[in-house]
């Protein structure tokens, strides 16, 4: 029950080294593998926080070593999420950036090949908000929670701000 301080101070630093790596690895798999979880990357997730719990914590399988790591996970999570919310470079760096799918009725393939969109989950995105086909669409964008964004033409009004956002996006190449 009882854990010196050395170990729990090891268990600090293992703990902050798998949480930054596993966070830059999620970052590295794209925006559409954190928002549209399929079985295989539930499976991935369930078996990533088994592997990576033992180098968290190494042979300290105590009550005391459990909680340094959890606290330091939540504590780091929290220092993350305040981070990004006060800073939008860094909030860009941990979340990233919205991509655009669909501009002015055409598909960006180079853009859906990036993001590991098919056009198949671009059509169910579609109809989820009631759009038939994507020459419909004035801008479709993948959000970076993984959600995909539709507007409209009718939607989109010329002088309307929405119009004027439009060119925050990165153009089709």
């Amino acid at each position: 029950m009882l854990t010196s301080p050395h170990t729990l101070l090891e268990i600090l630093l293992r703990t902050l080294t798998v949480y930054f790596v596993v966070l830059i690895g999620v970052r590295l798999t794209g925006k559409r593998e954190v928002g549209m979880m399929t079985p295989f990357d539930l499976t991935l997730l369930l078996l990533l926080s088994n592997s990576v719990q033992n180098a968290m914590t190494g042979p300290d399988n105590s009550l005391v070593g459990g909680i340094v790591a959890a606290v330091t996970l939540l504590v780091l999570n929290y220092a993350i999420a305040e981070g990004a919310g006060m800073n939008r470079k860094f909030r860009r760096f941990v979340q990233g950036e919205p991509t655009m799918l669909i501009h002015d009725g055409q598909t960006i393939p180079s853009h859906m090949a990036k993001e590991h969109v098919s056009y198949d989950e671009l059509l169910r995105a579609l109809r989820e908000h009631g759009v038939s086909c994507v020459e419909d669409v004035s801008i479709g964008v993948l959000e970076v929670d993984g959600s995909i964004s539709v507007l409209r033409y009718e939607d989109v009004k010329p002088g309307h701000a929405a119009h004027a956002r439009r060119k925050i996006f990165k153009k089709p190449e």
